[in-house]
């Protein structure tokens, strides 16, 4: 009895531990909540000289981010003429399973990008993709097999399919078609099934996030030409305002919830920020503030303690004030890609994380006095579009064809 009872303490002794060894969950782009912020990490006394390389492996081709649950980390990517989601063991690396379908190639301009843009998202026991030609797919997390699938590749936007769905109360909510037939979908989660669509504007590349005011669920997403509020519940349009692209220019930046104010911004037209109020069963905004600085192309900025951080179209990383909009810095990175305007932060508590292009890791202290860099690290050889996800002391990269796990030692 006793034995029993001790053995009883000592797994259950085991299982915390080894969950706060593992971290918390990324279970879809851009966090739990979709806004870029790591939980539970404590930055290190000092920063290492290099981080610690504890293993790499070949997944394919895409800038899709990685979806971590516990100790399984599911990576979706292109393998030949199919798309493929595997599911790792986070610890080793290995697989556990993977599935795969074919798929349409990227044709044109966008093929230097041949794999997936769409972050694979993991909710209630099921795995969710959106394909480069829009192919929707539902798979069991445990084991693979499919649940649902809907294939959309007559219509997607001309640098093909980027939007991430979200996962909300067994629902599926994702942007689909292109820039002048799209829409904004809700489909079962179990069944694949639609629920509602709304057809009020064409999709670009963003990617809905949700908001509640007033026990009401929204979900806020920037489209071809606005940014709107919809219905969670059966996709009443509760609120948009116009925000076209210019000439030279793609809706790219997904909206940033705080609170219940709404910070959206595009390239060449700075950022913008509206407060929302219920008003009767509608939405209604009042402007805060406009900020022609630092536009954004294809980078979706993150807040911290009412400070905007964020990379500029002009491959600068910079600080603005959440409250009036005003720049606090600017610096340019360390390392330039080849191209301009991407990248990604992270707010991580006592720290910010910033990855670019160029495969250089940054951390600096989230203040708005002026740029300090804490720590920088080469994490690749190749280029690195997808998020860094970062769990206790662990940073998942993914390249262009690779995975690989970094420790913080």
């Amino acid at each position: 009895m006793r034995t029993n009872l001790l053995l009883s303490l000592l797994s259950s002794v085991f299982l915390v531990l080894s969950s706060a060894a593992l971290g918390a969950d990324w279970p879809q782009w851009r966090g739990p909540n979709r806004d870029a912020k790591v939980t539970g990490f404590t930055a290190p006394a000092t920063w290492p000289k290099e981080l610690t390389k504890k293993w790499s492996v070949k997944v394919g081709e895409g800038v899709a981010t990685p979806a971590l649950v516990g100790d399984k980390l599911y990576v979706f990517a292109r393998d030949g003429a199919s798309e493929v989601i595997r599911c790792l063991d986070a610890t080793s690396g290995n697989e556990l399973w993977s599935k795969k379908y074919d798929e349409d190639a990227v044709r044109g301009p966008a093929s230097q990008f041949p794999g997936p843009r769409s972050s694979p998202t993991v909710a209630e026991g099921k795995v969710v993709t959106l394909g480069v030609s829009g192919t929707l797919s539902c798979f069991d997390a445990a084991t693979g097999d499919v649940v649902w699938q809907q294939k959309n590749a007559a219509s997607h936007p001309q640098f093909f399919t980027s939007c991430s769905p979200i996962i909300s109360s067994g629902v599926v909510i994702v942007q689909i078609g292109d820039e002048g037939r799209g829409g904004i979908a809700a489909l079962d989660l179990a069944t694949g099934n639609e629920k509602w669509k709304w057809t009020g504007d064409g999709t670009a590349y963003a990617s809905p996030v949700l908001l509640t005011i007033g026990g009401m669920k929204a979900i806020v997403a920037e489209t071809a030409g606005k940014v709107v509020a919809l219905s969670a519940a059966d996709g009443k349009l509760l609120w948009e305002t116009p925000f076209p692209k210019p000439q030279r220019g793609y809706n790219a930046a997904t909206p940033i919830i705080h609170g219940q104010t709404i910070v959206f911004a595009g390239a060449g037209r700075g950022t913008h920020a509206v407060k929302l109020e219920k008003q009767g069963e509608n939405l209604a905004a009042q402007e805060l503030w406009t900020s022609p600085d630092n536009s954004v192309q294809f980078n979706t900025p993150v807040i911290k303690d009412d400070l905007v951080f964020g990379i500029s179209d002009a491959d600068k990383l910079f600080c603005l004030s959440a409250l009036d909009g005003k720049t606090a810095w600017t610096t340019n990175l360390e390392a330039r890609g080849r191209l301009r305007g991407y990248g990604s932060v992270l707010d991580a508590g006592s720290v910010m994380i910033a990855l670019n292009p160029a495969a250089q890791l940054t951390i600096f202290q989230p203040t708005d006095k002026e740029y300090k860099q804490l720590a920088g690290y080469k994490v690749s050889d190749n280029e690195t579009f997808a998020y860094p996800v970062v769990s206790g002391n662990r940073i998942y990269i993914k390249d262009k064809d690779s995975v690989t796990l970094w420790t913080i030692e």
